[in-house]
Order: C-alpha cells, then structure tokens, then sequence
C-alpha cells in the first residue's frame, strides 16, 4: 500500500442520483476518494486546484487501482504501465490501456457531488466505436471489451459481424485471408450458442481479423467495367481466362461488373468456383473453403456489401498454388491425366442420368476411401450417370474426409493433422456452395476432393479405431459428461479419450445443443491455430447435414479428436477475456493485500 496514497474516505449518499463524497478541501488535502457504496464500480474521486474529476478506479489496461496512482495537471498516471489518462474525459494518451470511464461530478458549496451513472449512453453504439478502436489498433484486450460490451448490451452479433468484414476486407491490400475464415466460421459456431457464450467466437473472430490487418496498406478498391452492356457468358469466360493468367486487377473489375449487372449469389457462385475447379485443390483447398466463408458472410451481413466482399477473394483465388503442378498430384500416379479426360465428359455423365434418383450404394464411402484412384473416379463416374447430384456427391465426400480426422492415428506426424483437416474443410465448403448452385463445372471440385482424400490415405495406416455403441464409457448425466471432455483438454494427447467420450455422449441421446457449447469453449479458451477454427464450424455443419445417426456421431469424433489434439495452449487469449470480463462486470481485477 502506497504511504501517500490513501485507501477511500468514508463516504456518504446523499440522494438518490447524486452522492455526497466529502468537501473538496478535504479531498484535496487528504488525497483520492474510493467511492463503492451505490456505484456501479468502484469510482475514484480527485481533487485538483478545486476541481473535481471522477474516473472508474480500475485502469481499463489491467484494472490497477487508480487512486494509487498520481495527478499531475489534470493528467492521472496509472503507476502499474505508466498508461495517461485525461481525467475531464477519461481519454487515454496511451492507446494500449482504452479510455477509462469518466463520471459526472461537481463542486456545489464546497462540497463534491458525484453522479454515479453515465446519462445517454448509447450502450451499443459505444460498443462499435471501441471495437472498431480495438480492430485499429490491433489492441485484443479493446476488442474484448467491446465484445462483452455489446453481447451485453443484446447488441445483435450481426452487427459485430458487419463491422469485422467490412474492416478486414477493406483495410488489408491482400484482401481475403486467414483470419477472415476465422471471424465468418466462428459467426456460424454463435449461431448454435446462446447470451455469453457468443463472447468468445467473436472475440477470436475479430481478434484474428485485427492481427491479419495490422501494418498492412489499405486495398485499392477498382471500378466495374463502365458499360450497360454485360454479356453473362463472355464475362464468365474472360473471368476464367484472367485467372488462368493470375491477373488479378482485370479479374476483380470482371467480377466487380458482374454484381453492379445484379448477378445472384448462385450466378457468383458459379462465376468464382469455376474458375477454382479449372484446376486441381487450389492451395490445400483454401480456396474453396474462403470463398464459401465470403458468400455465408454476405448471408450474414447483406449482399450489398459483396461490392468489396467477393473481390477481396481474386488476389488469393490468382496467387494460389495449383496442386497440378505439385509432385504428389502427378507421381507416382498421374492423377492429372487420369481425371482430365473424365471431367470434360462430366456434363454428358449428367444428361445420361435423364432424371434418374440416386440411392447411394452399400460400400460406397469405402470406396471413395480405397486405394486405388482409378476404382474411385469410376465410383464417382457410375453415380453421375445414375442420377448422383453435384449435391449429393458433395455430401458423401465430405463425410469421406471426415472419417480420415476420425481415424487419424496418432502415431503419424503432428504437422499431419492439418492435411486430413484441409480435405475435410474444402469438401464441407464445397457442399455449401453447390447448394447455391450446382454444374458440371462445380462438380469438377468434388472429384478433386475424392482424389485429395486418396492422397490422404496413409493417415489412416493403421486406421484409428472409430468408437461403437459397445464399451461405451461415458458415465451419468450429460452436464458432468461434458465437465470431464473440458477437464480432459486441460491435458496433452487426450486424443483418442476425448473421441471416445464425445461419442458416449451423443449416442447417450444428451443435447448436442450443450455439446456444441462444450466443443466451442474447448476452442476458444485455447490460442487456437486457423485449422482448429476450420475443423469446428466444419464439424458442426456436417453433423446437421448426415442423417444417418452413426454418421452425426462420426463427424463430432472426428471434430473432439482433432482439438484434443492442439490442446492444451498457454491460453493467453483466454486471460486477456476474462479481464475484459471482469472489469465489464464491476469484479475486482487487482485485489489489495490485507
């Protein structure tokens, strides 16, 4: 405790919107006054040349008590980071700490009155304006204040999600990326979770934004094509032709005159994608994943913004490697030559079909997940010409890629995790966007994807083994279920353990709805890497999209394994929230000692 720097005076309310904190020459003299009693938070009273200033006595940086630190000019000085405060406003000269909240006070008699509320504050509009503080400055404790802040408030999460794309696409000259994925993915895990549990996917949403942002130059947005004269079809094969040439100014006025023309989401979808599948698995299937993470934003925060939204996507979409010209697509297989011939029949596969219904044969998921490419290409071929949509076939891909997460055996590399993942993600992002549109040339993507999963294949030697009905472990009710799968994370390599009571849990018939909030926590709480992001929301997606109930289960397997894996983390990212937490909520972040 300081020697000159008192702990509070006593205090006494006068009246219901005003409180009495003592004469101001006593203040002045004496030092600070803490007040507590009929505030909020604790609030710190000075007193300077007879002026009275009131701030929230917990520094917004780390929540230092403010009276132990110094006036000097109208300036108060927090001693714990050196961070300044301007004390009429409580701005902060030290854009690492935020602002500190000021309060209304006044000198009437010579007596200090404080009026312990802030009136017109508009909760939520404070909340955009320090989120958008904490996004430019790259500052993740800002950022989470402001998330609480707005959650809070019952700010609608569409909101935060608006001004967290419209940063990121905006403020980054790359355009699209990583942390991108992340913000519209963990939109999508709040979606299945309800009041504060939404705080943390946003948090590290936005968060991952920001860090993507920092230091970057702004984008130069482009023009559209300055004609009334749009020709769909040209414009699609010029689109491609300047993609193939990894153009991107031209591609991005293209795809800019397309949606100044009005084009739909299924008509851009059709435009992009087919200009991602007229080559094989664009850079580990990113691609396909951002460019379905761009349009289920624009879902999300309206297709008025896909202006600079979809065109972020062009740089990357040119840049990317194309794994045709890798070693592992050509030897020793050349799987390019095998599937060439087969994709530029495709759209005569379709029309042999004549409107016939595919049921899905006994064994064909173990033969998207055999040995031999030529074998899978024709399981692939045989369901086309019997009536297989793009649709469908998407679907079964996509729960093929995620029985290699499943049955990813531990005894292969770490890194090798991410390869199982990038297939699995690209597959799901694949389905979402044949749902807006579906064609011979999309379709071109889900044998690309079969064919990735073929590469994947000596993950699963030996095959780990997929949990059953029989031996379950999971013991009582769901809620301590879910207590031991968190308590399990708190340890390294709790793979197949964690897969294990996962499953337990479903085929115990508990909510999913809690699980998904478990699974969320168990993300959120750690510094997450991109995939485990991607594996998540991925997870949860295609658990809604089986309906074979062995299947649903499969899916969560593989989604408890793959975070088992990453976890645990130093969990940084966790401590600055729960700062952010408890000084929303008025706790005591610094504790004296007695």
């Amino acid at each position: 405790m300081s020697k000159n720097k008192p702990v509070a005076q006593t205090t006494k309310q006068v009246a219901q919107t005003t409180i009495d904190v003592g004469t101001a020459s006593e203040i002045e003299t004496g030092g600070p006054v803490v007040v507590t009693d009929g505030t909020p938070v604790p609030i710190v009273v000075y007193v300077q040349e007879g002026k009275a200033f009131a701030v929230d006595n917990r520094c917004p940086h780390m929540g230092f008590p403010l009276h132990r630190g110094t006036v000097k000019d109208g300036i108060l000085t927090c001693h714990w980071h050196h961070a300044r405060f301007e004390m009429r406003s409580g701005c902060t000269f030290d854009l690492f700490a935020d602002d500190v909240d000021a309060y209304p006070v006044q000198v009437r008699d010579g007596r200090v009155l404080l009026t312990p509320t802030i009136a017109g504050r508009d909760a939520i509009a404070a909340g955009l304006r320090r989120l958008q503080d904490g996004m430019e400055q790259n500052i993740r404790l800002i950022t989470a204040k402001a998330v609480v802040a707005l959650i809070s408030a019952g700010a609608d999460p569409k909101q935060m999600a608006r001004a967290g794309g419209l940063f990121g696409v905006r403020r980054r000259r790359d355009g699209w990326a990583m942390g991108m994925t992340i913000m519209s993915a963990m939109a999508n895990v709040a979606d299945h979770l309800q009041g504060e549990d939404r705080i943390g996917p946003y948090y590290h949403g936005l968060t991952c934004v920001a860090i993507d942002c920092a230091g970057q130059p702004p984008r130069i947005l482009l023009r559209p094509l300055e004609t009334d004269d749009v020709d769909p079809d040209a414009l699609k094969r010029w689109f491609r032709d300047l993609v193939e040439v990894r153009n991107a100014d031209g591609a991005e006025r293209y795809l800019r005159t397309a949606i100044a023309d009005g084009w739909s989401d299924g008509r851009l979808a059709d435009l992009i994608v087919s200009a991602a599948t007229d080559h094989f698995y664009l850079d580990t299937g990113h691609v396909v994943d951002f460019i379905n993470k761009a349009f289920e934003l624009l879902d999300r925060i309206g297709w008025d913004e896909a202006g600079d939204v979809l065109t972020s996507l062009v740089g990357h979409l040119c840049r990317a490697q194309r794994s045709e010209e890798t070693n592992a697509w050509r030897s020793p297989v050349d799987l390019k030559e095998l599937l060439l011939p087969r994709l530029s029949q495709l759209g005569q596969l379709m029309a042999e079909a004549n409107g016939s219904t595919w049921q899905k044969p006994d064994g064909f998921i173990d033969a998207l997940l055999g040995e031999e490419p030529a074998a899978i290409v024709e399981a692939l071929d045989t369901a086309v010409s019997s009536g297989a949509t793009p649709l469908q076939l998407a679907g079964e891909v996509a729960y093929a890629a995620a029985l290699r997460v499943a049955r990813f055996h531990v005894q292969n590399e770490f890194i090798d995790w991410i390869g199982v993942l990038h297939t699995f993600s690209y597959a799901n992002a694949l389905q979402q966007l044949l749902k807006r549109h579906e064609s011979a040339d999309l379709l071109r993507g889900v044998y690309h994807g079969a064919l990735r999963i073929y590469l994947d294949r000596f993950l699963n030697v030996p095959p780990a083994r997929l949990p059953s009905t029989k031996g379950a472990t999971a013991k009582g009710d769901g809620e301590a279920v879910l207590t031991q799968y968190l308590d399990l994370l708190n340890r390294q390599q709790q793979v197949d353990e964690a897969g294990r009571l996962v499953y337990d849990y479903v085929a115990a018939g508990h909510d999913t709805t809690e699980l998904f909030g478990a699974l969320a926590e168990s993300l959120v709480r750690e510094d997450a890497e991109f995939h485990s992001y991607q594996m998540l929301e991925a997870a949860i997606r295609q658990h809604a999209e089986r309906s074979d109930q062995e299947e649903r289960r499969h899916v969560l397997v593989a989604a408890a394994r793959y975070l088992a894996a990453h976890a645990p983390t130093q969990r940084s990212m966790l401590q600055t929230l729960r700062i952010a937490l408890r000084l929303h909520r008025g706790d005591p972040v610094f504790e004296e000692e007695e």
